[in-house]
């Protein structure tokens, strides 16, 4: 019984914590988070395939070389580590804008009579919640709002400005 208790209080309070992560992000970023949503809601599918090819294609290499340098030793491993950090934190960044567009989105169409602020705070618990459901959200739901984050921020990025 304290396992449960535990893992909802961790759930809690990392809802609380992305709640306040995406109000930074739409607050600094604000340019990139606005086009992500709007990329995110005007064509879904062509994020989410997108956000897919480059996750698989982008994580796969990260893994080799993790692979790699955890069989190697030395210098070769320190060598090895740095591109594979560099590209995982790269999908990090893309992930962070894509979450935070969605999160966004979600609370503009959840919640239109609440202040932007407030959309973003009940859009990310909403989100968070759902994705903490057993195996519909761990496995079916996250995945597809990760690459369509992943996707829709790599398609704002190469989109002319308005």
């Amino acid at each position: 019984m304290t396992d449960i208790l535990r893992l909802f209080l961790g759930i809690v309070l990392l809802t609380i914590t992305l709640a306040a992560y995406f109000l930074t992000i739409g607050a600094l970023f604000s340019n990139r988070v606005t086009k992500t949503q709007r990329i995110v809601n005007q064509t879904p599918g062509r994020s989410f395939g997108v956000g897919f090819v480059n996750i698989l294609f982008f994580g796969v290499i990260a893994a080799v070389f993790f692979s790699i340098a955890g069989t190697s030793s030395g210098l070769v491993s320190g060598v090895l580590n740095v591109p594979a950090l560099i590209i995982t934190g790269f999908l990090i960044l893309l992930l962070t804008f894509g979450l935070s567009g969605i999160v966004n989105e979600l609370g503009v169409r959840l919640f239109p009579d609440y202040v932007a602020w407030k959309q973003t705070v009940w859009g990310s618990v909403i989100l968070t919640f759902a994705c903490a459901l057993p195996f519909v959200g761990w496995f079916l739901l996250l995945p597809y709002i990760v690459c369509l984050g992943v996707g829709a921020t790599i398609l704002g990025s190469f989109q002319r400005s308005e």
